[in-house]
């Protein structure tokens, strides 16, 4: 393949990154540029133009749909978009925000439209508390988008199935799994605890650590409620960022506040924290704990991996794909309802088995950093970037026409 324009259009880009599929996007673009002509056109404030010699464009709400449904808004940014995509031999999209757009201009340029499935909206109906009839629009914009584009690629095993269980009229043929990625050069296990003893975290007691927003489909509510369970003496760190709705919000705030009335070592860290400090408290923690009842494959325990922490996660989605049960950390059954909320169907047994899991970690320390050590090397031979970005120019190609 020679040189050629690829253009990727996401919602989050640098320094706009507040969930996996911004940190995948970030990374495939750092290396991509090495082998494409890339421009990148992201939703949001104007930043620098040039990411690792991508070239990056900005585009914001449209100032008359201000008022406007969160949905509408959306899709006011993709028909922005669309016209500069002119020129690019390829578009490829990245989440539903995205998709229309590459959809649009895939139709209106006549080029390949290749998406990256982050998630599914069949599998997140709880987000219709937070969008209303958006939801239904972004549900509409998700489906278009899959059964039209050249190629899909899912970030998992698990992934590929949940699309084509949600979506039966797309071509099997087309979806490929491409696994997301970690740059093991820039996670590296850190061993001061300068930053850990300035968040309230004592480097030496045994800590179980959770880091991500707090959705439904990341589970925190169980964790909370695993975490009563947990020896006296384990801390429990939550990184965690803002509630979805105000209905979680409060339903974790009281789980919380519950657990800080049981318990000594329950620190809450409700701001994103710069890469170094959560570095360091990764590097620190004898568990990472994934309780997502949804999760395509699950960056964050990658990042937990690269650091050398042991992972306990739900068995569900792509996850079993990342943490190998018994060697990388400890993976926990999970039964759900087909409903598609991923309910679990018996949810104090989960909470139950969850805070076995747990315990059964932090109860061994050494074993626990023999998991950690297995988890880094993992991360090192099997999710690298280049690994992953030269998979992705695969995909590329296979659905480019042939030049002469």
């Amino acid at each position: 393949m020679g040189l050629v324009r690829i253009d990727i259009v996401t919602k989050e880009f640098p320094p706009e990154i507040y969930g996996g599929a911004g940190v995948h996007v970030a990374e495939l673009s750092r290396v991509l540029s090495k082998h494409v002509d890339l421009q990148v056109r992201a939703f949001g404030a104007p930043r620098d133009t040039d990411y690792h010699g991508a070239a990056v464009t900005s585009y914001q709400v449209p100032e008359d749909l201000g008022g406007a449904n969160a949905a509408v808004q959306t899709l006011g940014v993709d028909l922005r978009i669309v016209p500069d995509v002119e020129g690019a031999d390829l578009v490829h999209s990245h989440t539903w925000y995205a998709n229309m757009a590459g959809h649009l201009a895939s139709l209106l340029h006549g080029i390949p439209h290749v998406l990256s499935a982050h998630s599914l909206e069949p599998l997140r109906p709880w987000k219709a508390e937070q969008l209303g009839g958006g939801y239904a629009l972004s549900s509409w914009v998700e489906k278009t988008a899959y059964e039209a584009a050249a190629a899909i690629i899912a970030v998992s095993e698990g992934m590929r199935q949940d699309i084509l269980r949600s979506y039966p009229d797309v071509d099997p043929e087309k979806v490929r799994v491409v696994h997301n990625g970690i740059d093991v050069e820039m996670w590296q296990r850190d061993e001061n605890d300068d930053a850990v003893r300035a968040l309230g975290i004592d480097p030496a007691k045994p800590s179980v650590v959770f880091v991500g927003r707090n959705t439904r489909q990341k589970g925190v509510p169980y964790l909370l409620r695993a975490a009563a369970k947990l020896p006296a003496d384990v801390q429990l760190v939550l990184c965690l960022g803002a509630a979805d709705t105000p209905e979680l919000a409060s339903e974790t705030a009281r789980l919380i506040e519950e657990l800080q009335s049981q318990r000594t070592g329950v620190v809450l860290i409700e701001r994103m924290l710069p890469r170094h400090e959560l570095i360091q408290v990764l590097s620190h923690a004898t568990a990472f704990a994934c309780p997502s009842i949804y999760e395509p494959l699950g960056i964050v325990n990658l990042e937990a991996m690269a650091c050398g922490a042991a992972v306990v996660a739900s068995a569900t989605g792509g996850i079993p794909e990342v943490v190998e049960h018994g060697q990388t950390g400890l993976l926990v059954g999970l039964e759900q309802v087909t409903d598609g909320t991923g309910t679990p169907l018996d949810p104090e047994k989960f909470v139950t088995e969850f805070a076995a899991a747990l315990t059964e970690v932090v109860s061994d320390p050494e074993r626990a950093r023999a998991m950690g050590q297995a988890g880094r090397l993992r991360a090192e031979k099997h999710f690298s970037w280049e690994s992953i970005t030269e998979t992705t120019l695969e995909v590329y190609r296979s659905v480019l026409p042939a030049r002469s």
